[in-house]
């Protein structure tokens, strides 16, 4: 497996399961009652983190503040097209309130790490 591989590698995974339970009709409620913008912003956050992986090269010296907001717009970019994506979807709707949701998930990850990566190098 090459390096490109396991560093992008499971942001793009992420990216295809989003893609795939996004293209399920009935999907029926969040087990264990998770509020659906709850799950929103948790499944941007692991996007967010993944993509924040990637841009870093996998190596915590890679985090940096740029990387830590491209990998917040990608994130969100990627929710926009997800939720345009909704609309051809039977029984499924775009709604802004995910796609803030998205946003905000994805922020919150990568405002984390890249503060974590701060603490580790100082």
């Amino acid at each position: 497996m090459t390096r490109r591989v396991r560093v992008w590698g499971p942001a793009w995974a992420t990216m295809v399961l989003i893609f795939v339970l996004s293209s399920i009709s009935g999907l029926g409620p969040i087990p264990g009652g998770v509020d659906d913008g709850v799950a929103h912003a948790l499944q941007y956050a692991v996007l967010a983190a993944l993509l924040l992986r990637g841009l870093a090269g996998a190596r915590w010296r890679g985090v940096k503040v740029r990387a830590a907001a491209l990998a917040v717009l990608l994130a969100t970019l990627y929710g926009v097209t997800d939720e345009a994506h909704q609309w051809f979807v039977p029984g499924r709707t775009a709604e802004v309130t995910d796609l803030v949701a998205d946003a905000l998930g994805a922020a919150v990850a990568a405002g984390v790490i890249c503060g974590w990566s701060i603490v580790r190098r100082s």
